[in-house]
């Protein structure tokens, strides 16, 4: 299971018009807020990747606005894994198991991803936080990761499997994100 300790959330390339095309935006946009803000109450830390941002422009601002104490790692592969920073920063925090969200599904998230799961990496995909320009390519991906060996979650899922139970102290904080 997930654990607060050895767990990372990385944001994938959720950027300028191609974001705007994104199979149920709204809530993509929404979920991947929540997981920001989880995050900083749970002290994870967060890696922010974005896809050549100047071509397809930045990260959305209301994500963008959330990580506005983070660095972007800006990289022009697919995998995040293919930008030394981000590999980096992740072996620095020695921690060993990353909640991906972002997009696109089928392409920087399940490069990510596999990349990730050969290095040895426990990989959650947090379905309800990436999306694609179709249903089915997001469809593909996830199956695809799934059988790959990724864990794939959601939102809630993940957020009360990291807090194990009603008594921990954040629990309160981390409830009111979900109503």
């Amino acid at each position: 299971m997930l654990d607060i300790e050895n767990c990372s959330l990385a944001v994938v390339d959720v950027q300028g018009k191609l974001a705007q095309l994104m199979h149920g935006k709204d809530a993509l946009f929404k979920n991947v807020q929540i997981l920001i803000k989880a995050a900083n109450i749970l002290d994870i830390p967060i890696l922010w990747c974005q896809q050549v941002p100047d071509a397809l422009g930045p990260t959305v601002p209301e994500i963008a606005r959330l990580l506005a104490d983070i660095e972007p790692m800006n990289k022009s592969v697919f995998s995040c894994c293919g930008a030394d920073h981000f590999i980096g920063k992740l072996n620095e925090s020695s921690r060993t198991q990353v909640l991906l969200c972002g997009i696109e599904a089928h392409i920087c998230v399940y490069q990510t991803a596999a990349d990730l799961l050969v290095r040895g990496f426990s990989v959650n995909i947090v379905a309800d936080a990436i999306s694609s320009r179709t249903l089915d390519n997001k469809q593909i991906a996830l199956s695809r990761l799934a059988a790959e060996g990724a864990r794939i979650t959601s939102v809630e899922m993940a957020l009360f499997e990291l807090l194990r139970t009603a008594e921990h102290p954040k629990f309160r904080q981390i409830a009111k994100l979900i109503k």
